[in-house]
């Protein structure tokens, strides 16, 4: 896919569920089950699917694991097999120092994934000018989609100037703002608004504000070259989709909703009061089941546990296990995952996948 197609595809708006890991009681690769959710985020309508991230645990990059390529290798030919009618967009994910990176990279070139979500968590310490440095020489294999990660999960604080020296790289095409702080997803969506670009798009990762991240125009300011400044003329900005791990289930209404947002957000006739507010409702339900699922009482220990419960229930895993054995759902979560099953049915696509889940496992 040329830069462009992606680009356009991207700022279009777009469901990117973050793909789990499907495993046996073994801890070993599940493939049957691996091809069965691929297949359910096709036909749920995903625009896209992101692989080799968090949701699909760092540790399949392990040596005593192995598991990056015959993930990424599995998850593409699914798609290209699954949904030959139209293209969903592949996201590998990328992380390490800049050899590893690069190397993760040209994998994910070589397999023809359109872009790579590139994980700066390696880089703790390190200057904003070297990890440019980083972003710009892996963009060089891959176009990049950018990653604010919340540091309560290992990721960094990134300032406005960090996103905007970032803004400069050409092969940039998006940004998932995922730092679970309204201050820093502020500066992200300023700094988009002050480098003049119109071809990157914003993709909330912020699982605790989806519909709000979706909703919001975002107020900032052209640069003072622009002129446009000094006219005092604001320029907002918005995001145009989502690439979560709370997507990762209940995909087929996530769809849904995310068509909500972006026909009160985009349409030329402003959405009614009623709309607005049933949608912010709906947004605050689906904070307190993703604070069910990802554990954030917990520091987010049974994030990745709680994804795989749900999925578990829905029949597309066998099983919640974690390639840590240690890894499982945290005192109490399961209780919050049955309060909010309870209390929220309609946020649930369980009759969706009741009715394909013969066909998927097939």
């Amino acid at each position: 896919m040329l830069v462009q197609e992606l680009q356009r595809a991207l700022l279009a708006g777009l469901v990117i569920p973050a793909h789990p890991l499907a495993l046996t009681e073994a801890r070993r690769l599940d493939e049957r089950r691996q091809v069965a959710l691929t297949r359910y985020y096709c036909d749920a309508g995903a625009g896209g699917v992101a692989v080799g991230v968090h949701t699909t645990q760092f540790a399949i990059r392990d040596p005593g694991v192995q598991l990056l390529r015959p993930v990424l290798e599995l998850a593409i030919r699914t798609v290209r097999d699954w949904c030959p009618q139209r293209r969903v967009i592949t996201i590998a994910g990328v992380c390490g120092s800049t050899a590893q990176a690069i190397a993760e990279a040209e994998l994910a070139a070589s397999l023809d994934y359109d872009a790579a979500l590139l994980s700066l968590a390696a880089f703790s310490d390190e200057a904003n000018a070297r990890v440019i440095d980083h972003c710009r020489r892996v963009a060089g294999v891959i176009p990049v989609m950018g990653f604010y990660l919340q540091p309560a999960v290992g990721g960094r604080v990134l300032d406005r100037a960090f996103w905007r020296d970032f803004l400069e790289i050409d092969r940039v095409v998006a940004i998932k703002v995922a730092p679970f702080d309204r201050y820093r997803t502020l500066d992200v969506a300023s700094a988009l608004a002050e480098s003049g670009r119109h071809d990157v798009a914003l993709y909330t990762g912020n699982d605790d504000a989806i519909v709000a991240d979706l909703l919001t125009p975002f107020p900032a300011f052209a640069p003072l070259s622009s002129g446009a400044l000094r006219r005092g003329k604001p320029k907002s900005v918005h995001f145009s989709g989502g690439l979560l791990g709370q997507w990762a289930v209940w995909t087929k209404n996530a769809v849904e909703l995310l068509r909500r947002c972006l026909t009160a957000t985009r349409c030329e006739v402003p959405a009614s009061g009623r709309e607005m507010m049933n949608l912010l409702a709906l947004g605050t339900e689906l904070t307190d089941a993703n604070a069910a699922i990802f554990d954030p009482s917990h520091e987010f220990a049974g994030c990745i546990p709680g994804i795989h419960e749900i999925l578990r229930r829905q029949g597309l895993l066998a099983g919640r296990w974690c390639l840590d054995p240690h890894e499982d759902l945290s005192p109490g979560q399961m209780e919050e995952i049955d309060r909010v099953l309870a209390r929220y049915p309609h946020l649930a696509d369980d009759a969706f996948v009741s009715e394909n889940l013969d066909r998927w496992l097939r």
